[in-house]
């Protein structure tokens, strides 16, 4: 098949070059243009990431001699050159708003990394598992715009992942009154190793600006319905959260407590069926980058752990043990997913994958 040309805006950062990494050899998107701020405009992507190359394998040979594009000033160059951009930039979240919406404006679709356009109700925020009918407000999102092939669909907060995938099929068969979730979450997800953050080394820091608002908020976008050309949000379960950043590279872990309706609790045997059952629209698709097994739970009550199964199914997949009752809850369960991965580069290139199959992205 011929290959979409893809861009990446905010190439230099952690994210950003995890989807350089993600689009090497991908068999259907072609990395074709990088652009980032002025301060790294006009050099090689080689340059522009000298001594700052945050990932375990080599630059993708491909990426080397890109030139590397000023977003605000090469922006039509950019969009020339390619078939829709993931957008990863490190800006104040109206900057990122304005600037998405304005490369959407050129004709250009847009699969966003960034929180900014995350609660603007015509656009999608998908985990293609989960909520894959949600893209279908792309058409009211592209009359607003005005276009004809632009719009933006985003991907939801890294430490969703960890526990909304668990927790959505038990949803969806029993219902779910509520749930208490607390993240564990590693370095990566503030851009950060542990070279550029020694105070991270024995450590951890109980807060993370807007992460309990996003883990207590998105479910309920993600769960909700579209009506009128909007995604109106779901209102149950009341999910409550504490995020804390933990010294751990990559992977987020979740613990989590959850009660179902009155005469709706299910036994823990049907709780594992119906995780090790459940697939999504990414699986009927076959995408390239989606698990064969979407939700793995491990029996030994040591597992999951992060170094052993962050990288489960290409860091794409969801593990899941220690379920058991609890004493003021129905039940309690771990989760456990890879941050940059799914969580981050990972699910934006899955969710531009949907997009693709379902006919949204085409070849200009």
């Amino acid at each position: 098949m011929e290959k979409y040309k893809v861009g990446v805006v905010g190439c230099t950062g952690m994210v950003g070059q995890r989807f350089i990494t993600l689009l090497e050899n991908h068999p259907w998107f072609q990395l074709t243009a990088v652009a980032a701020s002025g301060r790294s405009a006009g050099k090689s992507y080689a340059q522009a990431v000298e001594g700052r190359w945050k990932m375990t394998t080599p630059i993708p040979e491909e990426a080397l001699d890109l030139t590397v594009l000023d977003i605000e000033k090469d922006l039509d160059a950019f969009v020339s050159q390619i078939d829709f951009t993931f957008c990863a930039v490190n800006m104040k979240k109206d900057e990122i708003k304005a600037l998405e919406e304005k490369i959407a404006k050129k004709e250009c679709p847009v699969v966003s990394n960034n929180s900014a356009h995350r609660f603007t109700p015509d656009v999608p925020m998908v985990v293609p598992e989960i909520n894959p009918g949600h893209i279908e407000v792309i058409k009211a999102q592209r009359e607003r715009l005005g276009t004809k092939l632009g719009f933006i669909a985003v991907k939801s907060n890294c430490s969703l992942q960890s526990y909304v995938p668990a927790l959505h099929p038990l949803r969806e068969k029993y219902g779910l009154e509520k749930a208490l979730v607390t993240t564990y979450q590693a370095i990566s997800g503030a851009g950060k190793n542990f070279e550029t953050w020694p105070e991270m080394v024995d450590n951890v820091i109980p807060y993370i600006g807007g992460e309990e608002e996003k883990s207590e908020q998105e479910p309920m976008k993600m769960w909700g319905h579209i009506e009128d050309g909007k995604i109106v949000n779901a209102t149950s379960p009341a999910i409550t959260s504490q995020c804390l950043r933990v010294p751990v590279s990559d992977g987020h872990m979740a613990a989590v407590f959850m009660s179902f309706p009155e005469g709706k609790k299910p036994g823990v045997e049907e709780i594992k069926e119906v995780w090790a059952r459940y697939q999504g629209r990414a699986q009927e698709l076959n995408l390239p980058s989606a698990p064969k097994q979407f939700l793995h739970y491990f029996e030994d009550p040591s597992y999951p752990q992060t170094r052993l199964q962050r990288n489960l199914e290409g860091g794409m997949a969801i593990s899941l043990g220690r379920l058991r009752p609890d004493s003021q809850y129905d039940y309690k369960f771990v989760g456990l997913s890879h941050n940059t991965l799914r969580g981050a580069a990972g699910g934006g290139v899955l969710l531009a994958e949907l997009l693709a199959a379902e006919g949204y992205l085409v070849h200009k």
